[in-house]
């Protein structure tokens, strides 16, 4: 990668993180605007959907971060073999850099042991770049951002966990899914979106529940059962009475995604990633010179 070169790809990384972190992409907002509409007028629910609808816009005009906890930074990147990773890595944790400067992202990543803040969003583990070559010509670049409230609300089960009387199957599953967002009770800045993975063991599991949040807002999985957890969990979640914020309402859940790894017969986890309202996600299609060439949500 030349000096051109670097310089197009960190001008693109740069306008990614940014348009992250200030921009709902149009699912989501379409999500939220649907969740407004169910929650009945003079409602706290309705009235939490109001400042959340305020807030999407202003960030957007002003463009500055939708919410002060910028979050952990999750790149997921599919890029042309004929590139070199390390390079391409490089020039992604100085977008982060200057990214920090620019104020599209919030000085939040600190030294485990220490505390001590670097205040560039860089050390292990920050960003956490998933990066992996592919055969096609342009790149494939994704970004999420997931704040620490809605992180902390994660769960992992085993089962099967006779704590909520989950056995190995589907319903025990469902009984995961839903336990998950009992216990949040609207922390975490709900409502929410959740991403699950089936199996796995416990490192991949919540590796694959987080990419699950990478999926689409109104896609259908292609897996009729998966397909049927998504939309039975959603629909019993939202007779909960949780709500946004867990004022009460009727949208504690905007959508759940789920996937499934295989496992060792020994081990059943079930993975639970929690997304936020400010649901941080997008991406783009970038060229080979380093040319957005359009965005994917």
């Amino acid at each position: 990668m030349n000096a051109t070169q670097q310089k197009k790809f960190l001008e693109a990384f740069i306008e990614i993180i940014r348009k992250t972190s200030t921009e709902l992409p149009k699912d989501v907002i379409e999500a939220v605007q649907k969740g407004m509409q169910a929650e009945q007028a003079g409602s706290n629910a309705k009235y939490a959907f109001e400042i959340i609808e305020k807030n999407i816009g202003l960030a957007k005009q002003k463009s500055q971060p939708l919410c002060q906890d910028t979050g952990s930074i999750l790149f997921y990147v599919h890029y042309p073999r004929k590139f070199d990773g390390e390079a391409l890595a490089k020039v992604m944790r100085k977008a982060v850099v200057d990214a920090t400067k620019k104020g599209y992202l919030r000085q939040n990543s600190v030294d485990s042991l220490t505390g001590k803040n670097s205040g560039t969003n860089i050390g292990p583990g920050s960003p956490s770049l998933h990066l992996e070559p592919w055969n096609k010509d342009h790149f494939d670049v994704r970004l999420m951002l997931k704040g620490g409230g809605c992180e902390n609300m994660g769960v992992q089960y085993s089962l099967p966990d006779n704590r909520i009387g989950a056995g190995r199957d589907v319903a025990g599953v469902k009984k995961c899914i839903l336990d998950a967002v009992q216990n949040a009770q609207g922390k975490g800045c709900g409502p929410g979106i959740l991403g699950v993975a089936i199996g796995g063991d416990r490192g991949a599991g919540y590796l694959e529940s987080k990419e699950q949040l990478l999926r689409k807002m109104g896609d259908k999985n292609p897996d009729p059962v998966l397909a049927g957890i998504e939309e039975e969990t959603v629909r019993e979640a939202n007779t909960l009475g949780i709500g946004p914020m867990g004022f009460g309402g009727k949208t504690t859940l905007m959508g759940v995604k789920v996937g499934a790894l295989n496992r060792l017969p020994a081990s059943f986890f079930v993975s639970v990633s929690y997304m936020c309202w400010a649901f941080r996600r997008q991406g783009a299609q970038v060229s080979a010179k380093g040319e957005i060439k359009k965005w994917l949500y």
